[in-house]
């Protein structure tokens, strides 16, 4: 494609050349032309006066005026002629006196009769009437000065005896010269036109061969064309990849003007870095109108994307009732893809071992997986029967390995289903969490599901009735599959919205205590009873402790992925509160009012440094926090964090609330 572009634009630039030196010619001839029909110049006709009037023959222009030119000059007859007019030769060199001795001179020729006139005879003179003439007295003559051209005379050829014997040397006559020159020039005239007219065809026919070379290559589209070619599905995708670039790389917020020379020490206070700071906030109207986002994950493989699932619009019948939009941080304005569902997405996850898979837990109870290599819809869905959910689902968690991993997934029915995930035709292992202690139902509507680090039998549930149990996929020792009905986790008044275990990181363990939160405005630590000792009559497991600095009902709770101390909670009335139980257990560190005070959600924080957190809006946006340094643990916050647990143990201890293992306590667990 670029060698055929090359090709037309050389030969355009060779169009213009040919038609730039045709123009040329052109114009050179019009010139020419035009001082041909323009007639002789000034030049010229000085040159032809000077012929004319110029010496010849070595008679000067003096010797050539005739003297009866003069006044007073006698001529054939004895009559003078007088030139009165044409007195500035004569009158100029003649003084007062002179001029009166010359008029009385004139008068006595006059008066004398005819022996002043010596050309007359006596016969002549009889018949003179004499008259008395009156002296006429001349003006004073007046100093003209004017340029006068006279002609010389044709000069009188005499033939004599010499000029006709002597010999003649023949030479070319002017005429005839002149006229060769003339018809020389002309057939040399004729010969450039006739090779002007040549070259201009040939430059005609060049210039007509590469038009009709070009516009065989670039041709004007009809509408038909245009339209068949902005609906080809080549085209619109290469539109959307091409314009996702551009608008990534205008989204890139670096600082050009950045100034490395200056110490970052200098100029800064103890607090800079450590104020949570919003990055930005993902919307698009034509997706998040109207909707809400129910659940948010970060992509395993790329920190800057992230997922997030809508619920229905109810005032768009037209669009898809579910939404899962993944949102790229370098791409501010629209999602990276959208993919759609036919009914509500409550839940979604990406997978950690397949950067392209996302799966989606809808109100239907459908698991549907969708892969950003394709297009919008699902590439696999589980179908609508009891031998999946019928119930929606609100959680799901994707456990085990690289090589052997299943997907969770829990319904309001009490039904927790194995997924593989190549094959959602039906799930691998059905399991029904019933209590037998209920009043009406046996069922345990699940809000809540989490597992804790390297536990993929394990799980711990949480409840529209505001209880958490614990439950096993499979039967173990000790234990058998299903719910665990004599360990209740009771402390919350409200159905729980939330639960997460502490990650396994750092140097000491602390896998077993766990958060949640309910719409009773609280958030709940927990420590997970000891799966070796199992309770054979009913027990309840009071919380560690409780934090009810919430103004609102809370919807999420997450512990920070690397530090140890830290945990982010979302409520309703919009406030993300950062909590530091190493610094402070009473109040949040750090309380920021979200957006425009709408109900937030969904909290996710990113899966490495977790310095980013993701906080989905009941008003459909995503906003993206920094919370800068508070993310970075000091070597000390582990042993901090244990004495901090200790001490919680021991004040529940002395107030009667929760049990405690002093062995765990040292042992961190």
């Amino acid at each position: 494609m670029d060698k055929r572009r090359q090709e037309i634009e050389n030969k355009r630039a060779k169009l213009a050349e040919l038609r730039k030196a045709r123009a040329d010619r052109q114009r050179a001839d019009a010139e020419r032309r035009q001082s041909e029909t323009a007639g002789p110049s000034k030049r010229d006709v000085d040159d032809l006066v000077e012929a004319l009037v110029g010496t010849r023959s070595g008679i000067t222009s003096s010797d050539l005026t005739p003297s009866s030119s003069i006044p007073g000059t006698p001529v054939t007859g004895g009559q003078y002629i007088s030139l009165p007019n044409h007195s500035s030769g004569i009158s100029s060199g003649l003084s007062a006196s002179g001029r009166a001795s010359r008029q009385s001179d004139f008068q006595e020729r006059l008066s004398g009769g005819s022996s002043n006139f010596p050309g007359l005879n006596n016969a002549a003179t009889d018949n003179v009437i004499e008259r008395t003439m009156t002296p006429r007295t001349f003006p004073d003559l007046i100093d003209i000065e004017q340029e006068l051209f006279e002609l010389p005379h044709k000069e009188r050829v005499v033939y004599n005896k010499e000029i006709q014997t002597a010999s003649i040397e023949t030479e070319p006559s002017p005429d005839l010269e002149e006229e060769v020159r003339q018809r020389i020039a002309r057939e040399r005239e004729a010969e450039v036109e006739r090779e002007r007219i040549a070259r201009d065809k040939e430059l005609e026919e060049e210039s007509v061969k590469l038009d009709r070379e070009i516009e065989q290559e670039i041709r004007e589209l009809s509408e038909e064309e245009r339209a068949s070619i902005l609906a080809a599905p080549e085209f619109l995708e290469f539109v959307e990849q091409s314009s996702k670039i551009v608008q990534r790389a205008l989204n890139d917020h670096y600082d050009y003007i950045r100034d490395y020379t200056v110490s970052a020490e200098s100029g800064g206070d103890d607090s800079e870095g450590k104020r949570v700071k919003r990055v930005c906030e993902f919307w698009d109207e034509r997706y998040g109108k109207n909707r809400s986002i129910t659940d948010i994950d970060w992509s395993p493989k790329y920190p800057e994307l992230s997922v997030a699932s809508y619920n229905k619009n109810p005032a768009a019948l037209n669009e898809p009732d579910g939404i899962v939009a993944v949102w790229n941080l370098h791409l501010l304005e629209r999602p990276e893809f959208v993919f759609h569902s036919q009914s509500d997405v409550l839940s979604v996850t990406f997978s950690p071992f397949h950067a392209n898979l996302i799966f989606g837990g809808t109100y239907s109870g459908q698991i549907l997986l969708w892969d950003t290599r394709s297009k919008h819809l699902p590439v696999l869905k589980t179908p609508l029967s009891a031998a999946g959910h019928t119930h929606p689902v609100y959680a799901m968690q994707m456990v085990g390995t690289q090589n052997a991993h299943n997907l969770i997934t829990s319904s309001t029915d009490g039904t927790v289903c194995s997924w593989l995930v190549d094959m959602l035709a039906q799930p691998q292992e059905t399991l029904e969490l019933v209590h037998a202690g209920h009043n009406k139902t046996a069922e345990v509507a699940i809000t809540t599901l989490d597992f804790p680090d390297n536990e993929t039998t394990t799980f711990w549930v949480g409840t529209e009735e505001g209880n958490v149990y614990q439950a096993n996929r499979y039967d173990r020792a000790g234990a058998k599959a299903g719910l665990n009905q004599y360990d209740v986790y009771r402390g919350h008044s409200g159905p729980v919205m939330g639960l997460h275990f502490h990650p396994l990181v750092g140097p000491v363990d602390f896998s077993d205590l766990f958060l949640t939160c309910s719409v009773d405005w609280t958030v709940k630590l927990w420590r997970a009873k000891s799966l070796a000792k199992p309770s054979n009559s009913p027990h309840n497991v009071a919380p560690l402790y409780s934090f009810d600095e919430a103004d609102d009902y809370v919807y999420d709770v997450k512990w920070h992925p690397a530090h140890p101390a830290v945990f982010g909670a979302v409520d309703g009335s919009g406030k993300f509160d950062l909590w530091n139980l190493n610094s402070d257990t009473e109040v949040p560190l750090v309380s920021t009012t979200v957006g425009t005070g709408r109900a937030i959600n969904k909290l996710q924080w990113d899966r490495k440094e977790g310095r980013r957190a993701a906080l989905g809006g009941s008003d459909g946006k995503l906003y993206i926090y920094d919370i800068g340094d508070l993310a970075l643990p000091r070597e000390s916050e582990w042993t901090d964090m244990q004495k901090t647990i200790a001490s919680i143990v021991g004040t529940g201890q002395a107030n009667g609330v929760a049990e405690s293992d002093p062995a765990r306590i040292v042992a961190g667990r």
